[in-house]
């Protein structure tokens, strides 16, 4: 099989990370891969913030769980976050910011890094908390948070796929 239809088959969410952290050489290939998600009319519109400090992914992490009414780690103890923004002025920004963490999930897998896809990063970053974060980073607030890419290397067995839902396709 194609390596890329068996990456695409084989990724999985994990929910359990161990703390060591992603080489930085692997790292920047995931980037590399954000970078050359396809994009509206080729705009780019997309920004990723890459958060590899504790003390600020623990941070994050707290407004995320705020934002579901728990104090729990929504980033699954994961070594690094990759925050991807997109650009609200642009009418595709939702879908720009999308395919970027489609590639940085589907890239990971490629490389062995495990990978899960945290939402609310849209509420965390409306924020007060979350706006002064994005100003520290050099984002307006023109950026909307479209989500959170946990990194790291699984705690656990990988979760298996389940069966594919019937009418999934429809040919007509």
């Amino acid at each position: 099989m194609n390596e890329t239809l068996k990456t695409l088959m084989e990724r999985r969410s994990v929910r359990s990370y161990k703390e060591e952290q992603v080489p930085e050489d692997i790292l920047q290939q995931i980037l590399e891969a954000g970078e050359y998600a396809p994009s509206g009319m080729g705009m780019q519109s997309a920004v990723m913030v890459v958060v590899r400090d504790k003390d600020t992914i623990n941070q994050i992490s707290r407004m995320n769980a705020a934002v579901m009414g728990n104090d729990g780690d929504p980033f699954y103890g994961a070594p690094t976050v990759v925050i991807v923004f997109g650009d609200s002025t642009r009418g595709t920004y939702v879908e720009d910011g999308s395919l970027v963490m489609g590639n940085l999930m589907n890239a990971a897998a490629s490389l062995g890094v495990d990978s899960c896809w945290i939402h609310r990063a849209k509420e965390v970053f409306l924020s007060e908390e979350g706006k002064t974060l994005m100003k520290k980073w050099g984002l307006g607030e023109e950026y909307v948070g479209i989500g959170n890419c946990i990194l790291g290397y699984s705690n656990e067995p990988h979760p298996q796929a389940k069966a594919r839902k019937d009418g999934y396709i429809i040919r007509v």
